[in-house]
């Protein structure tokens, strides 16, 4: 379980090294006909991803405690993790070993290996890479980095919630973010709890926040779907799905067309590339899955930019 304490230590660990990834103002039309509204570029963020915060984070927490081996790091990731634990690691000066599934895109792969990782590459989904990196730790007694259930790596993720709060002087009202593992949306809840809504969009085919929710606890879910490669987390995970009940994250999911549609439209009205996974978010909003209400203050998180933008120039 994580809370603001722990998202404010992260805060001041990352200091200097994350950067603080700029707020854009979205014009007044269809997609904000009432209140103000805010992209949060963090796909700007050190490799392309808000998942350097809780790499940092967990990494120099260990580090603090005497707890980080010269075996270095061992993590699983379809992708965006990965690259920032071997980001982190290398900024740290340990050694770091990434599993990924097979279907992980190649240019996360080609990535992980230019920042000197050692990629191993296992089964088709994110849960037997994370099987085979467990394993992997336990034999070399390397620290094992989680993708998103690990509290250190959930309250570096919370350190882009404080940085929200920051920027808008506070007044926010909603903030809305892509779900997988849940691990960003658990750090941004905790550290927005009692100030600010979260909305949790995730797409039909991976709805684990939705079931976890509905189910009273963490479940199974399929995987499939454009935004697999980034949101394919097989379940919630367990501080997700505390700190989602206990702070009352609200739900959403949206279709694969709606995905394709807002990647789109943040490319041509924005110019900004982000993946699938993260044009959920957006999605909630141009498919009408979560509607604001009049005067709402909200701040979508465009939260990973790794992506081959070849299909987004026309």
């Amino acid at each position: 379980m994580i809370a603001l304490p722990e998202v404010q230590a992260a805060a001041g660990r990352v200091a200097g090294r994350v950067r603080e990834t700029p707020l854009l103002a979205v014009d007044p039309g269809p997609l904000a006909p009432a209140g103000r509204m805010w992209l949060k570029l963090e796909q700007a963020q050190h490799t392309g991803s808000f998942k350097a915060r809780g790499a940092f984070n967990h990494i120099l927490a260990a580090r603090a405690a005497g707890r980080l081996p010269a075996a270095g790091v061992v993590a699983a990731s379809g992708g965006n993790a990965g690259l920032a634990f071997a980001y982190a690691a290398a900024e740290v000066g340990v050694p770091a070993e990434v599993f990924v599934p097979e279907t992980a895109p190649a240019v996360k792969v080609e990535r992980l290996r230019a920042l000197g990782a050692a990629v191993v590459q296992v089964g088709t989904r994110y849960a037997e890479a994370q099987e085979a990196a467990a394993k992997r730790a336990a034999d070399t007694g390397a620290l094992p980095c989680h993708a998103y259930d690990q509290p250190e790596v959930c309250a570096g993720q919370g350190t882009l919630g404080l940085e929200i709060l920051e920027q808008t002087g506070g007044e926010v009202d909603t903030v809305l973010l892509a779900v997988g593992g849940g691990g960003l949306m658990a750090g941004v809840a905790a550290a927005l709890e009692g100030r600010a809504r979260v909305v949790g969009v995730e797409p039909e085919g991976i709805p684990t926040l939705e079931r976890a929710l509905a189910a009273g606890g963490p479940v199974d879910v399929p995987v499939s779907g454009v935004a697999a490669d980034s949101l394919g987390a097989t379940r919630l995970g367990d501080i997700a799905y505390a700190v989602a009940a206990r702070t009352g994250v609200v739900p959403a999911l949206v279709s694969d067309e709606a995905i394709i549609e807002a990647r789109r439209f943040a490319w041509g009205e924005y110019r900004q590339v982000v993946e699938h996974g993260t044009a959920a978010a957006l999605a909630a909003l141009r498919a009408g899955a979560y509607r604001p209400a009049p005067g709402e203050r909200v701040v979508v998180v465009l939260c990973g930019a790794n992506t081959d933008p070849s299909d987004l120039v026309t």
